[in-house]
């Protein structure tokens, strides 16, 4: 595809500039971890207040290219968003527009197809139990679906949204896992280490042995102290945009 790069004098007056270096940064980052799909999977941000306006990738865009000024602005009540030229997937648009509209506390919105996120999503039961540090982060914080009902068009779309409730996670299950919260660094944290907690919950299960899991005081006790490390997710990604600064500039333009 071709990529318009926006002008430095454009890039200083776009009040929404940090954000595209945030959220284009998300998308090398994820493709490093290799926790992407190629041009499938698909990030959200919101620029406006009630939630309505977001920047999401361009459709057919590999994640580990994306840049910046490439990021669509789109609004989630425009009914001619798909007949653009540059359209968003429709199953991005159905998916991230209906969240965007119907839950405008989910200011960052990341979905991805992980590969233990999405194990954990195919088993009959897929909750997680609290069993180390990782899992515990994120207890009593996921919100689980198993109506899986096709690849999230129309009324399926519709149909998700309704799921997340309060919670900062979605387990989709027999799809992936997605992940709304109030900023890129957050969301993208959140991502990180539930795919890491996943790892360890899939791994234990493959030894057949029984798990150690840990009190219902202790685990919520643990994900207290998670919820107040408050620092983390931001040093977290300020230091994953200096690798990148270093060794992939071009996110930024």
């Amino acid at each position: 595809m071709t990529v318009t790069h926006l002008s430095d004098s454009r890039r200083n007056s776009d009040p929404h500039w940090e954000a595209r270096v945030d959220l284009a940064c998300a998308f090398r980052w994820t493709a490093r971890l290799n926790m992407h799909e190629g041009v499938a999977n698909h990030f959200s941000l919101t620029v406006a207040d009630d939630g309505s306006q977001f920047l999401m990738n361009p459709n057919g865009r590999h994640f580990s290219r994306v840049r910046a000024s490439e990021l669509l602005l789109l609004d989630a009540h425009d009914p001619a968003t798909m007949d653009r030229p540059d359209a968003p997937d429709p199953t991005a648009w159905d998916i991230h527009g209906a969240l965007h509209r119907q839950v405008p506390t989910a200011r960052c919105v990341m979905h991805v197809h992980s590969k233990y996120a999405t194990v954990l999503s195919t088993l009959k039961d897929s909750t997680m139990p609290p069993i180390d540090q990782n899992t515990m982060h994120f207890y009593e914080q996921i919100a689980y679906d198993d109506g899986y009902d096709g690849m999230g068009l129309g009324d399926e779309a519709e149909r998700l949204a309704t799921k997340l409730g309060d919670k900062k996670i979605l387990v989709l299950g027999n799809h992936g896992v997605l992940f709304a919260n109030d900023s890129v660094a957050q969301t993208f944290d959140d991502m990180y280490y539930f795919e890491r907690a996943c790892e360890t919950l899939i791994t234990a299960y493959m030894t057949g042995r029984k798990l150690a899991v840990v009190s219902d005081a202790v685990a919520r006790k643990t994900a207290q102290q998670w919820q107040d490390y408050a620092t983390l997710p931001g040093s977290h990604f300020r230091a994953l945009k200096e690798i990148l600064d270093q060794e992939e500039p071009d996110y930024r333009t």
